[in-house]
């Protein structure tokens, strides 16, 4: 099968075997991937990762390792991207997997993010206890953003929501877009803070109030008392304590390769709460999705083939580019 892997902090395609299968696995033809900041971080040595890239998904089940697991074959699916305990059969759960919390196994391997080979491929080995059936009426390029939107409604669980009336969210790219809509359907009125004119304009096409943020206005202090950082960038996080209300709450969805340079004082004395914020839930996601309260179809950029993946990851990273994606040599849909 043909991959995208890791060499030299770029992507060059190649020829690799087959995944493997273990018990209760699932081998899964990829039909869509999508490009995430988190890839091009990975290629600037973020986690020191190896391998295929891709965690953003979505496929087919063209065969499984176990008789019982029959029924998930010819199944659209797509993937939860942490493999824990139950999914890499250890008889004996870590403490976080005991807890309900696979999100943090203490063994986890991540779908092309650390110690396991991801979804720039034709094909993927996934854990059945990892997969999702996307209802028939998501289509594939809809249903390729399940993870990043799972990582979007994250935040309901770990705010109440109830408790502010409005939001910031800094950053214009893929995941601040997917954060707004989520927050905008659940009730809240959303400001997008952003430098991208072109990204900008998508948001207010979703009906989300936007700020440049080189305006007086978006650098005014104690403003919201929700903020959500998703620049990818280091910057976002003063901004972010700036921006937020004496005892608001921030969270953080960057990850990027390096540190941060901020001062941390602004956070005892507002009395901030950060909290980090990672990956989320899926069925929450392909809810929104077959509603249509949240409808991405409009951030997809470009649409590559796998082996114009060096050339899609260049793509990616341009000013005005929101989404990319990979489409599989296989894929016939």
């Amino acid at each position: 099968m043909l991959a995208a892997i890791t060499h030299r902090n770029r992507p060059i395609v190649v020829q690799k075997p087959l995944p493997r299968l273990r018990r209760h696995w699932a081998l899964v033809r990829v039909r869509l991937a999508g490009i995430c900041n988190t890839d091009i971080e990975i290629l600037r040595g973020y986690h020191n990762f190896h391998g295929t890239l891709g965690h953003e998904f979505v496929g087919e089940v063209v065969r499984v390792a176990s008789e019982k697991d029959h029924a998930w074959v010819s199944r659209r699916v797509v993937g939860e991207i942490n493999l824990a305990c139950a999914g890499l059969g250890f008889r004996k759960p870590c403490s976080y997997c005991r807890r309900g919390i696979p999100t943090h196994c203490a063994w986890r391997r991540v779908l092309g993010i650390i110690g396991h080979d991801g979804a720039f491929a034709e094909y993927l080995a996934m854990p059945i206890v990892n997969l999702h059936r996307v209802p028939a009426g998501i289509p594939d390029v809809a249903a390729v953003f399940t993870e990043p939107l799972a990582a979007a409604c994250e935040i309901l669980e770990q705010v109440n929501i109830r408790a502010h009336r409005d939001a910031a969210v800094i950053g214009d790219g893929k995941l601040a877009q997917l954060i707004a809509r989520v927050l905008c359907a659940a009730g809240l009125r959303v400001v997008m803070i952003g430098k991208h004119e072109g990204k900008l304009r998508l948001a207010r096409l979703a009906d989300i109030a936007t700020v440049k943020v080189t305006t007086r206005r978006a650098q005014r202090s104690n403003q919201f008392s929700l903020t959500v950082e998703a620049t990818g960038s280091p910057s976002g996080l003063a901004l972010a304590q700036r921006i937020t209300v004496p005892r608001g709450t921030v969270v953080l969805k960057s990850t990027f390769h390096g540190a941060a340079d901020v001062e941390t004082w602004p956070i005892v004395v507002k009395e901030l709460t950060v909290i980090g914020s990672r990956c989320g839930s899926f069925p929450a996601a392909l809810g929104l999705l077959r509603s249509g309260h949240v409808d991405p179809r409009p951030l997809i950029s470009r649409i590559f083939s796998l082996k114009g993946a060096a050339r899609a990851v260049q793509c990616a990273q341009q000013p005005g580019v929101v989404k990319v994606l990979l489409k599989t040599a296989q894929d016939k849909s």
